[in-house]
């Protein structure tokens, strides 16, 4: 390929990614190592509570109310009221799959009993 093959490759590429600033913002929230963990926790326990989110990414419970309403706010999270609870969910099936990219996993689920074990 020559040069000017080359650009129009390029071209082609943006042509084709469609709207990008999404993706840019979407990667802005990310950005931030205590809303990855948020994320993280949230997916691998979904329905955890305020509280608990503090306690299992190791901030406070000020920050993650913080990281919290704006993963709400940008459509990642949703906030359900159990009594005086706030339990949290992941709400965005790109996000989901973004945190399987990046190494997270759901709830390891116990074998029933009498049941073959697999390797």
């Amino acid at each position: 390929m020559d040069d000017a093959d080359l650009l129009r490759e390029a071209q082609r590429a943006l042509e084709r990614a469609g709207e990008l600033t999404p993706w840019a913002q979407r990667f802005n929230l990310l950005s931030d190592a205590g809303r990855l963990r948020l994320l993280f926790c949230v997916h691998r326990a979904p329905g955890i509570r305020v509280g608990d989110l503090a306690i299992a990414a190791q901030m406070s419970e000020s920050a993650v109310s913080h990281a919290l309403r704006l993963l709400r706010t940008s459509g990642w999270v949703t906030a359900t009221r159990d009594g005086r609870s706030i339990r949290y969910a992941l709400a965005d099936d790109d996000v989901h799959e973004l945190l399987h990219t990046l190494g997270a996993s759901h709830q390891d689920r116990p074998t029933a009993p009498n049941s073959p074990q697999t390797t």
